[in-house]
């Protein structure tokens, strides 16, 4: 598991929520709208959309899109538990994603322009220190 603590758009976490559960079941149309998100029940790893305006547009297999305006907050948690992030509005469409993720997660969020390469550079010359010290004091 990877702590994650990053700045992001909406876009970008709308685009890996749907990278992470539904790019090949959605409509075309759904992908395409950056109004439309992708919701889930609790019982199967729960992702909400806290918006201003919110209209849910149609359940297919076990995800419900909704259009949302005004996004103030989204909830990601995947079915598996191993990835749990929440985004956060600090102004207009820009916001924060913090929790737990995943390897799998951090594909999608890299792909999807959440994390960047230089986040994904840093965190692994972090971790490369972090093993050098762990040897040295072993």
């Amino acid at each position: 598991m990877v702590t994650i603590d990053t700045p992001a758009s909406v876009e970008s976490f709308r685009r890996f929520i749907i990278s992470s559960t539904c790019r090949s079941f959605a409509p075309r149309s759904y992908l395409e709208d950056s109004e439309v998100f992708a919701e889930r029940e609790d019982d199967l790893g729960a992702i909400y959309v806290e918006a201003a305006d919110k209209v849910t547009l149609k359940k297919i297999r076990d995800m419900t899109f909704v259009n949302a305006r005004d996004i103030l907050g989204i909830i990601y948690n995947s079915k598996s538990g191993n990835t749990s992030l929440k985004w956060r509005q600090i102004k207009r469409n820009n916001g924060k994603v913090a929790g737990e993720a995943s390897a799998n997660s951090l594909t999608n969020l890299s792909e999807s322009g959440v994390l960047t390469l230089d986040w994904v550079e840093k965190y692994l010359k972090r971790k490369s220190e972090e093993s050098k010290t762990n040897e040295v004091t072993n």
